[in-house]
């Protein structure tokens, strides 16, 4: 089963919640990504393309799979950062 899935990873939970906060309120998630994403796929609007199961740390995958395709997930800590993870596949 192959999953996809946008994220934005930044250092602090106050910088996810604010982030989160804008995104609720209608800001696009790619160009949020793009300004602040830690990641190197913020320059691709956070977009980690297509993976399978057990190629990511097991607290993001665990938060993916309880995703819908289109959903956004919750702050989720990770030993990289806090991110906000939108399922894609």
């Amino acid at each position: 089963m192959k999953l996809g899935a946008k994220h934005i990873l930044v250092e602090h939970s106050y910088e996810a919640e604010d982030i989160f906060k804008k995104i609720k309120n209608g800001e696009q998630f790619e160009d949020l990504a793009k300004d602040f994403s830690l990641c190197g796929s913020a320059k691709d609007g956070g977009d980690l393309g297509l993976f399978g199961k057990g190629m990511m740390v097991k607290t993001f995958e665990k938060e993916l799979l309880s995703l819908k395709v289109g959903q956004l997930s919750g702050i989720v800590k990770t030993q990289f950062g806090y991110h906000l993870i939108l399922r894609t596949k």
